[in-house]
């Protein structure tokens, strides 16, 4: 077992089997061609999100009450926001990856937790199986009390910066417009204040470097399959599906120097961001640039390498930045678009303060509860 996986069997939970999830992790969608596609259980053509969209969809359905999943790019936040569920990324260094690893990504972007339909069970399940272990590299500190008590009060009168822009050159859904107005309405309602800001950062250059990123993590996966089988790198990679050889194709001409300048500009970036949130206590903008997509949106052997990276730059411009920077982030389910298609609102905070955004959401979930609406198909 890795630590999470013993802690999860300290806690005594019940394991029920492996869900569907995309090659690699790296697309926002839970196509795969082995298993076939994970459809969304309030719409069935349309994509249950990714990469840990079987989780999604199986808490949506209310087969599970909770569910695992991980978190490189959003892969916890899109598929909670497809499926109407809410969906917390921790701190980095909140989770432990041992035994064997000390990051769960590239560049440690990666965090483990899960999707869930409750606050108080993300809380719960983050009490658990937070805490370091000895040799890892990253290690958040610890909260004074647990998370799920943090959930039993509102939190104090936050100030809460809104964003409902797409920062990275492209457009946002009307949809996805709507209902960060929406929540940040119920926000003011609730005693907070909130302010409509267009951070300054470098957005050419992260998104850049956050194209060159996505293209390694397919690349390191590659080389762990060719050392684990003997199996020779190139003949790795002509196994994989479309994009994840377009990524290899790609993160294989990327240079140890180049490398190690982007690990600069994450720093750097992840400087930028806490100074802002140092002004802010959370940070408000759409999960999503859309709402869940027909499935094959993303399909590489349909539209090509380049053009659903553009679709995938266009459907994630907010997740990847708390990836970047290490900040824990959640979406919640709070509004649904008028063909009944749950849309999430994502919230930022400083690092560490997990607590906060579990009260805060916990604060929401009761203004406007989402546990009583199902989907089409439901348990």
């Amino acid at each position: 077992d890795s630590e999470l996986m013993a802690r999860y069997r300290r806690a005594g939970l019940v394991t029920l089997g492996k869900t569907n999830t995309c090659e690699f992790g790296t697309l926002g969608t839970t196509e795969p061609i082995l298993f076939g596609p994970c459809r969304n259980p309030w719409d069935l053509q349309r994509s249950s999100g990714g990469s840990s969209g079987g989780s999604a969809a199986a808490v949506a359905a209310r087969m599970v009450p909770v569910a695992h999943a991980n978190d490189g790019a959003g892969s916890i936040r899109i598929p909670a926001s497809c499926c109407g569920l809410f969906g917390l990324k921790p701190s980095k260094g909140r989770i432990s990856y041992a035994p064997k690893f000390g990051e769960g990504s590239v560049g440690a972007i990666g965090a483990e937790h899960c999707v869930s339909i409750t606050v108080r069970d993300s809380a719960a399940l983050l009490d658990a199986t937070e805490g370091p272990m000895p040799g890892d590299p990253y290690m958040a500190p610890r909260p004074q009390e647990s998370f799920l008590s943090q959930t039993e009060r509102p939190p104090r009168s936050l100030k809460i910066a809104v964003t409902d822009t797409a920062l990275l050159g492209t457009r946002l859904e009307r949809a996805c417009v709507e209902a960060v107005h929406s929540t940040a309405r119920l926000c003011e309602e609730l005693g907070h204040t909130v302010e409509f800001v267009e951070p300054k950062f470098d957005y050419e250059a992260y998104e850049r470097t956050y194209r060159r990123f996505w293209t390694l993590t397919a690349t390191r996966t590659i080389h762990l399959i060719s050392q684990a089988t003997g199996m020779a790198i190139d003949t790795a990679a002509a196994h994989c599906e479309a994009f994840n050889k377009y990524l290899y194709e790609h993160g294989k001409a990327v240079t140890a120097g180049q490398y190690l300048l982007d690990i600069v500009f994450f720093n750097r970036f992840a400087r930028e961001m806490a100074a802002f949130l140092t002004k802010y206590d959370v940070w408000l903008t759409p999960t999503l640039g859309t709402v869940p997509p027909l499935l094959g949106h993303f399909d590489a052997a349909v539209h090509g390498g380049d053009k659903v990276m553009d679709r995938f730059m266009e459907f994630l411009p907010f997740t990847p930045f708390a990836n970047m920077t290490g900040e824990p982030a959640m979406t919640v389910p709070l509004f649904w678009d008028e063909n009944g298609m749950p849309v999430g609102s994502h919230f930022t905070a400083s690092y560490g303060q997990e607590g906060l955004l579990f009260a805060l959401a916990r604060q929401l979930e009761q203004a406007r509860p989402w546990a009583d609406r199902l989907p089409e198909v439901s348990a």
